[in-house]
């Protein structure tokens, strides 16, 4: 697991959830806490890391790490 887990306001666990369900809660998670804050997803959609690289492009938000196996997606988001 990546360590900065360790310092995320919310953990979203989407283990099992196709697109864009992971991306949807990760946005949902992202409006309710403050700017700077960070938001840890756990997702099995291969898709995922490329949505929510694209998604954080787009919103100003920065992916601050990411650990990536076969059997779990582990991305942490920084709300712009």
């Amino acid at each position: 697991m990546v360590e900065a887990t360790a310092r995320v306001a919310a953990v979203i666990d989407a283990r099992g959830l196709a697109c864009p369900l992971p991306l949807v809660k990760l946005r949902q998670a992202l409006m309710v806490v403050e700017p700077g804050a960070r938001v840890c997803l756990l997702a099995t959609d291969p898709a995922t890391p490329a949505d929510v690289q694209a998604f954080c492009e787009s919103a100003a938000h920065e992916l601050v790490d990411q650990d990536i196996t076969p059997s779990l997606i582990t991305l942490v988001v920084q709300k712009a």
